[in-house]
């Protein structure tokens, strides 16, 4: 049984992301936000919030090296969208959703259990998810320890 959390209801704003598309194990997440941000500096782009991760697959779903997943990082500015070339960077904009949202504190290799309640949670009060989960990773792996780590996981939503 998927442990209690608390869920709150919200609407997403729109925003600007700098992003990189990836396929494959979420183990490459560390060097994608380094080839994301590494990008963002070499544009002058100026992030503007805390980063996220959208994740279109779920493990055990599909096969590891089949996962597909975007790494985003908000920017201020006027900056025009652009489709990413070969490199898999671009821009774009993040339209509202409604969403379902918990925080996971811990580390990320224990965030599955956070999904289950979230998505018992979501069945349990009518709503059906409908779009990609997401995570807004509130606090910097860098300097943060592994078990105070703070993340926001969310799943779009629609009443049943």
């Amino acid at each position: 049984m998927a442990p209690p959390i608390m869920v709150t209801m919200k609407q997403t704003e729109p925003v600007t992301v700098a992003f990189v598309s990836m396929k494959g194990p979420y183990s490459q997440i560390s060097e994608a936000f380094g080839k994301l941000y590494g990008w963002i500096g070499r544009k002058d782009f100026v992030p503007s919030g805390p980063p996220l991760g959208i994740y279109h697959d779920s493990p055990g779903q599909v096969a590891e090296d089949q996962l597909t997943w975007e790494l985003c990082s908000p920017i201020s500015g006027d900056v025009p969208p652009s489709t990413p070339g070969a490199d898999a960077l671009g821009v774009k904009r993040l339209e509202p959703v409604q969403v379902a949202a918990t925080t996971h504190r811990g580390p990320f290799s224990a965030v599955g259990g956070t999904y289950e309640a979230l998505a018992a949670w979501v069945a349990e009060n009518g709503y059906q998810v409908n779009g990609p989960a997401q995570e807004v990773y509130l606090s910097n792996p860098g300097d943060t320890p592994p078990k105070e780590l703070v993340t926001e996981v969310r799943f779009p939503v629609t009443k049943a």
